[in-house]
């Protein structure tokens, strides 16, 4: 490296401090007094500097437990202050915190402890049963087991499992010492992104892209230290970690309200107490609170913006949206591994709504062709004429680590210099506003939950009286998609009902992935190699819905 200065000590400093926990102690100290964190359902709420120290009693009682540098800390926790005590206390001892759905079931959630191998294991005491039946047939064994009662109801505690608040009572409030050596490139959250297989794929994120991901949402809302946010969506995905959440919030300096789950009235009375200026949601969840809205209004004057991501945002629902809730309303389309790279502000609206919007202000994205055999070039472009139809493919250096934990196949099928090819397919204009039309991978998305056919149509077949099946997505005006499934009988007395009661009981199925709707057929679209054509029965399944053919019970 030929340079015209001494770029030592820049180096040095820039590899070991740009973190963001850093950034989250800064506040401590300048805004030590300022409300962090605001949980209305308990009637509780944290300063900067409480918070701090809150957190401090779980990093130095994992820490006294052996815990230490690049250890997994993995959560199944709902939003609650006890998450971030976790997201917070982790990157305090250099351990990795590792946030996964608490909607999993016991064997998925099996699948991540085994691929994942955390010391500790963190879950919300409404899964009890999960976490046990989990932690029974994982290969490995947490070495320790707490639960967080964050709703209060009563609960068994299962043996050899510990209350969080019993966990951390008698352990020390000051920051504990730092007797490792923090890099920019050190893995600080693990979230969780399933494949087509179901094979879990675990998706590093390092103090750059946190800080960087951080940086990203405070200059698109744009958000400041006076703001007060509220995601609700889960703080496990990406969007809701990163998105007005915990990430860019406490980075900045701002605070944030806890929501359980989500309710529009809750929301609605929470902004009018609290005065929330920005709000994160899904469509479906926006369609919810204009209802709500509409009929009980609320005072919503503090709101300075809604962000939604997850699902195209349709115009009429935009204008809708914008007359009821509030003008300024930001669409955001991304992914697990790159979080948002495309944008829509509130001067694109609603002319271009119904696109994914422009690339985000730091990265590119571009539509390449598709080929059978082998991924296109990354200058292997469509024309930019809105009806030539490629992959959406993302460079995003500052947000993505461009690989999968310990999946090299997964990373290699992704990732190809410097560029994320996401599987979905879009067409772009020649101002470059993205349209998504669908996706190369069949996945469903149902309100905001990432489905995947393979996971469904596996627990399917295992059913003594079914032949063979193919699941699909059908459009749902709640969710965005419902699942659907079509069917072969292996013998003629199988039911619906039994299906249905099949799915519910499955340890490998999560209740939003069981099948809303069924039929019966006696062949399903295949090609001569006898591979499952998903794209030909989700038109079909848009026909039989509209037709009454799909059926519930």
């Amino acid at each position: 490296m030929n340079l015209t200065y001494d770029y030592t000590m820049f180096k040095e400093t820039f590899e070991s401090e740009f973190t963001w926990l850093n950034g989250f102690m800064r506040n401590v100290n300048r805004f030590g007094e300022r409300d962090a964190l605001y949980d209305p359902a308990g009637n509780r709420k944290w300063t900067y500097d409480k918070l701090n120290k809150d957190s401090n009693k779980l990093a130095n009682k994992m820490k006294k437990d052996g815990v230490a540098k690049n250890d997994v800390l993995f959560m199944q926790l709902f939003n609650c202050p006890e998450f971030l005590f976790g997201y917070i206390g982790a990157q305090k001892i250099g351990a990795i915190c590792n946030p996964a759905n608490f909607n999993l079931s016991p064997g998925e959630t099996a699948e991540i402890i085994s691929h994942n191998k955390p010391k500790v294991y963190m879950y919300d005491s409404e899964i009890v049963n999960t976490a046990v039946e989990a932690i029974s047939i994982s290969e490995h064994k947490p070495e320790v087991i707490v639960a967080v009662n964050a709703s209060g109801k009563d609960f068994k505690l299962p043996e050899g499992h510990i209350l969080y608040d019993d966990y951390v009572k008698d352990s020390s409030r000051e920051n504990p010492p730092i007797d490792f050596a923090p890099h920019i490139y050190d893995e600080v959250v693990r979230l969780q992104t399933s494949g087509t297989t179901g094979t879990p794929k675990g998706v590093p994120l390092n103090n750059i892209n946190e800080v960087l991901s951080a940086h990203d949402v405070i200059m698109h809302f744009p958000l400041n230290p006076k703001d007060i946010t509220m995601n609700m969506t889960p703080w496990f995905h990406r969007g809701g970690l990163h998105s007005g959440g915990p990430t860019p919030t406490l980075y900045v300096g701002a605070a944030m309200v806890v929501l359980r789950a989500f309710n529009p009235k809750t929301v609605f009375e929470y902004v009018e107490k609290i005065g929330i200026t920005f709000l994160t949601g899904v469509p479906s969840v926006l369609t919810l609170l204009a209802n709500r809205q509409e009929k009980h209004p609320s005072d919503i004057s503090t709101l300075k913006g809604i962000v939604t991501m997850g699902s195209p945002l349709e115009k009429e629902a935009c204008i809708r949206f914008q007359k009821v809730l509030t003008p300024n309303i930001f669409n955001g389309y991304g992914t697990t591994e790159s979080f948002w790279n495309t944008f829509l502000r509130p001067f694109d609206l609603p002319e271009m709504s119904g696109t994914a919007g422009r690339s985000c202000t730091d990265d590119e994205v571009r539509i390449v062709k598709v080929y059978d055999d082998k991924k296109a070039e990354p200058d292997d472009i469509v024309a930019k004429n809105n009806a030539e139809e490629g992959e959406v493919i993302i460079k995003c250096p500052a947000k993505s680590t461009y690989c999968y934990i310990n999946n090299e196949q997964a990373t290699k099928e992704k990732f190809y210099k410097g560029w994320m090819y996401t599987g979905d397919i879009g067409t772009w204009d020649d101002k470059q506003f993205i349209t998504i039309a669908g996706r190369k991978d069949d996945m469903i998305i149902s309100k905001g939950e990432n489905i995947y056919p393979a996971r469904i149509e596996e627990v399917l077949n295992c059913h003594p009286k079914v032949r063979e099946c193919i699941v699909t997505g059908v459009p749902d005006s709640t969710r965005g998609e419902s699942v659907a499934a079509y069917v072969i009988k292996e013998d003629e007395s199988l039911t619906v009902a039994e299906l249905m009661d099949y799915c519910a009981k499955s340890p490998n199925l999560s209740k939003y992935q069981a099948p809303r709707y069924y039929r019966f057929v006696t062949e399903l679209p295949q090609t001569a190699t006898g591979k499952k054509q998903h794209f030909i029965i989700k038109e079909q399944a848009k026909k039989d819905l509209e037709n009454g053919l799909l059926l519930k019970k």
